[in-house]
């Protein structure tokens, strides 16, 4: 024998091979596709970033503009403006530097001195201003200083476009870098960055790679840079291609955890197709399926003699399934000797607790007429007790029977809102008890069934509906018992009967289909597995959900053509 001497194994082997080349093929491509399209993405928004930067400077710096030019219209500033007296005009600069928000405020007369200096020239960053006169009248305009507010590129402006762009930021100005948001260790490795242009792909700072963009912010039209050159600043925005990249490793694993399961996946489903496909099966499902049809458990597949070209598999699969069928004939033997055996001992059981307890009363009432001094109303009680007790006794041996003999049906064409309407009369004869409503569906299709089976099913859950809606002491509740009927799919139709009695534990839910269960002291217990039997036989299905303290939902759901198994 060889390795690839099964079909099973050469099928195995084949689709292995084919999985693993057909998913390393996709990875690799899809790997490729992925990193080139992050990559894209990584720099198409490091220059959106830089826009961002830049929009916003210009849009601060014209903000500063507007605000200057408001201010240095203001009579209060003009008035101590013409005085040229500082103590006068410094509290108003404070309050209107507090105003604007401005890191720099600067009021000179039209010599050029100072009359009133709010924060520093040279601050930790690159300082941004914008200048504006101050006039006295406007048809004849007489200068009376100037106005000067301004910003500054500090650490507190970088976080807030670094927050605004995601991206780390550097402020540089004449060459030196001013304010960053990177450790100022990492600033000798910045600095060849600001005579960059455009983007840098290969930048490593502090064991991150970085891609870098270097833009030169453009002067405002309005302002002028307070430094001691003329030259605009510079930005630098950088974002970890390390970071922004991670997912890639994330996605390497998920494709390597598919891989593996689709290569598990084919090697299953070659093992599937070659126990499922394979010529010699033939021969085992032709005896299966007589031995289904027949019952004959004798049924023996011949082996042949080992061949060097027979599928071993196949000489297995015929011996291991004659050796089933003799072990299956074996334990059906005994399961059906034990099982005879625990329910003749079950059934002893219930039939001796049940009849016991009629026979008490009957022997009681016999006794009483045997005295002979018997009066009327005593008579007709004990007769009356010995005839309630006697149709028990008949009605526990018809349960035992129904239960016990081979269900044969009638199936005919079947009214189930009719049917259902009559089982809810059989329940309540004289109309009192509890409160059944109907809820039937119009224009509901006739099913094939049987209709005298059906209806004492119907009759079995509708009377223990009334029995837990008593027990419950709800019988005059709105809808106690309700009956519904609707249309199913494919033709079916389904029975709903709902009660808001006392419920059924959750610990005997699981055992209420059992024969000989019941949680009633009259009760047989083989009501509900009667009513299985029947619902089955026709080809449906019943299920039950129920609730204690609260009420059981009964679904019955039948075919339309009557026994479908």
């Amino acid at each position: 024998m060889t390795l690839l001497s099964s079909l099973t194994n050469r099928l195995f082997a084949a689709m292995a091979v084919l999985a693993v080349m057909s998913i390393g093929a996709v990875t690799y491509y899809a790997t490729g596709a992925v990193t080139e399209q992050a990559e894209g993405e990584l720099r198409r928004g490091l220059d959106e970033a830089g826009k961002v930067v830049e929009e916003y400077r210009r849009l601060l710096l014209d903000h500063f503009s507007r605000e200057a030019k408001l201010v240095a219209d203001l009579p209060k500033l003009k008035a101590a403006v013409s005085v040229n007296h500082p103590p006068t005009l410094k509290p108003i600069a404070e309050d209107y530097r507090d105003q604007l928000a401005a890191d720099f405020f600067l009021v000179t007369n039209p010599r050029g001195q100072e009359l009133a200096r709010i924060g520093a020239e040279d601050p930790e960053g690159i300082l941004q201003v914008v200048s504006v006169p101050i006039y006295i009248d406007e048809d004849a305009p007489q200068l009376l200083g100037t106005l000067t507010v301004g910003f500054s590129l500090d650490s507190r402006a970088a976080a807030r476009f670094k927050a605004l762009t995601n991206s780390e930021i550097v402020f540089a100005h004449d060459g030196v870098i001013r304010v960053a948001t990177l450790p100022q260790e990492t600033w000798p490795a910045l600095t060849p960055l600001l005579t960059e242009t455009g983007v840098t792909t290969s930048i490593r700072i502090g064991g991150v790679d970085y891609i870098a963009a270097t833009r030169a912010l453009s002067p405002h039209e309005t302002g002028r840079m307070v430094a001691a050159s003329e030259t605009a600043p510079t930005a630098v925005i950088l974002r970890s291609r390390t970071e922004s990249l991670q997912f890639l490793s994330n996605v390497h694993t998920a494709v390597l955890l598919m891989a593996f399961a689709a290569v598990l996946a084919a090697t299953l489903a070659s093992y599937a197709i070659a126990r499922t496909v394979t010529r010699p099966l033939g021969t085992v499902t032709n005896a299966m399926r007589e031995m289904a049809a027949t019952g004959d458990l004798t049924r023996r597949i011949p082996v042949s003699s080992s061949s060097r070209w027979e599928d071993e598999d196949a000489r297995l699969l015929a011996s291991s399934f004659n050796s089933m069928t003799s072990s299956i004939a074996r334990f059906q033997r005994e399961a059906a000797q034990r099982e005879r055996l625990s329910s003749l001992g079950r059934l002893s059981t219930v039939i001796a607790h049940e009849i016991r307890n009629p026979l008490m009363i009957i022997k009681t009432a016999t006794r009483s007429l045997r005295g002979g001094d018997v009066h009327g109303d005593e008579l007709k009680t004990a007769v009356h007790d010995i005839d309630e007790e006697v149709d028990r006794l008949n009605r526990i041996v018809s349960e035992v029977l129904d239960f016990a003999k081979p269900i044969k049906f009638d199936l005919e064409p079947v009214d189930v809102n009719a049917l259902c309407t009559d089982a809810a009369r059989a329940v309540l004869p004289n109309g009192n008890g509890s409160d059944i409503r109907l809820h039937l569906a119009p224009e509901l299709p006739a099913v094939v069934s049987d209709p005298e089976r059906l209806r004492l099913a119907l009759v079995n859950v509708l009377a223990n509906a009334r029995d837990a809606v008593a027990s419950a002491g709800r019988e005059t509740a709105p809808e106690a018992i309700r009956v519904t009927t609707a249309r199913g799919t494919d033709g079916q139709v389904r029975i709903s009967i709902s009660d808001r009695g006392s419920g059924i534990a959750a610990d005997d839910l699981s055992r209420i289909f059992d024969p000989f269960f019941t949680t009633r002291r009259t009760g047989t217990g083989l009501g509900l597995a009667i009513t299985r039997n029947i619902i089955e036989g026709l080809g449906g299905t019943i299920g039950i959900a129920s609730k204690q303290g609260t009420g059981t939902d009964v679904t019955i759901t039948l075919p339309a053509d009557g026994r479908s198994r």
